[in-house]
């Protein structure tokens, strides 16, 4: 088999075992959901309208920021607590002993969070739409696809590298938790930070977390006239995605920790 289809296979495996396990897969998918219904609650869903007489649902705001929150979640927190588990199960050193190649695992792991990425996108997004009139980024949509991808595979990769530090199974929630959930806050994901220290934004642009969100609003937002690609963020992005594989190709570990 060539090597793009042994990471398609791959890929399809690591599909079927996410969706086999319902619990994982229904809170994965329900989680985002419950941000958008508690985000209208909190904040309304006035419209917002300018000067020129454009208007949009004041849900499309809350959009983007769910969206790069679900897709941090499904390929970053998941893949790293997942693969912890694994790990100590002796799950990873079973498959390391098989003919699969490192790469093409670690690929595999990478491809299916991709689809997961999106297939949370369109739940997010077609939900927002049904229920609460948001508009769906059809002008934008390349964009929107491009910054999904691109976030997806660099999350999914920072996940496999962040095992290297995870001593155990047990520990994993926590040291996955702690190193991303502060970045959520500082990076402007839930709440707009204003009048905030300096450091603040300096910490923010350092990481990857505050360049997809703001591609993403970019990317959503109704008023953009544009085609919606930030490439700035793009490209740092894409540099800690290769960052993470590669850090993920020279410490991931098989066995567990002694």
């Amino acid at each position: 088999m060539s090597a793009a289809a042994v990471v398609l296979r791959q890929i399809g495996f690591e599909q079927r075992a996410f969706w086999r396990n319902p619990p994982a897969a229904f809170f994965t998918v329900v989680f985002p959901l419950m941000f958008l219904f508690i985000f209208n609650v909190l904040f309304g869903n006035e419209e917002v309208t300018l000067p020129t007489g454009e208007s949009a649902s004041g849900s499309t705001f809350f959009i983007p920021a769910i969206v790069t929150f679900s897709v941090i979640s499904a390929c970053y927190t998941n893949i790293a607590i997942g693969v912890a588990f694994a790990r100590d199960q002796g799950v990873l050193k079973r498959i390391r002993g098989t003919p699969l190649p490192p790469w093409a695992y670690l690929g595999g792991r990478i491809g299916s969070a991709i689809g997961i990425g999106l297939i949370l996108t369109v739940v997010v997004t077609a939900v927002g739409a049904l229920v609460y009139g948001v508009d769906v980024p059809t002008n934008t949509l390349p964009a929107v696809v491009l910054t999904l991808v691109v976030a997806s595979a660099a999350f999914a990769a920072l996940g496999l590298a962040v095992t290297a530090i995870v001593p155990n199974a047990d520990a994993a929630p926590a040291v996955v938790n702690a190193s991303i959930l502060p970045l959520l806050f500082f990076s402007n994901v839930f709440i707009p930070l204003e009048d905030a220290a300096p450091w603040v934004d300096v910490v923010g642009y350092l990481f990857p977390v505050r360049h997809f969100a703001e591609a993403m609003q970019s990317a959503y937002n109704p008023f953009e006239t544009g085609s919606g690609f930030e490439l700035q963020h793009l490209a740092v992005i894409a540099f800690w995605g290769v960052a993470g594989a590669l850090l993920a190709l020279r410490f991931f570990t098989w066995e567990p920790r002694k």
